[in-house]
């Protein structure tokens, strides 16, 4: 069974429903199942994961400087993430946001580490984005991130 950590930094809400569907997308695919708060995580943890989503509100077009932080630590653990699954997602407050450049943003990170990341032909391609409120279609496109997040990475283990 695979590990899976959703990691997410939510002020108003938004992005800790977002990780709710998430987790349970990636729960109802079979995989153990992790839901923290980004102050929740020390960055030690990271390593014990077969899979990391990490969620962000939209700022200025970037992560919170709150998951900046946990992967600006996890440089410690440089070369021991390579081979796990990653996405990202996040919540904006209107379409021309920055939303998909915080998605990529979170992307690079994981890229750095050596991790895989499956993009998603149908929806939001790099990662599920709310607009405003969590919609149906939010919570849809976040299920499938939590579950594709949760079958590549029980695959690769």
């Amino acid at each position: 069974m695979a590990k899976v950590l959703v990691v997410y930094y939510s002020r108003g809400g938004t992005t800790k429903q977002m990780a709710d569907a998430v987790a349970e997308g990636a729960r109802d695919a079979g995989a153990e199942v992790d839901l923290k708060k980004v102050e929740d995580v020390d960055v030690q943890e990271l390593i014990e994961y077969d899979g990391i989503i990490a969620g962000s509100p939209t700022y200025y077009g970037h992560m919170c400087a709150e998951l900046k932080k946990l992967f600006d630590e996890s440089v410690r653990f440089h070369g021991r993430l390579e081979g796990k699954v990653g996405g990202a997602f996040t919540s904006a407050g209107n379409i021309g946001g920055g939303n998909e450049t915080t998605v990529m943003g979170i992307l690079q990170a994981m890229l750095i580490h050596g991790m895989i990341i499956q993009g998603s032909p149908g929806g939001d391609h790099y990662g599920p984005v709310a607009v405003g409120e969590v919609d149906g279609r939010a919570v849809g496109l976040c299920r499938e991130l939590g579950a594709r997040v949760a079958r590549l990475a029980q695959t690769l283990a």
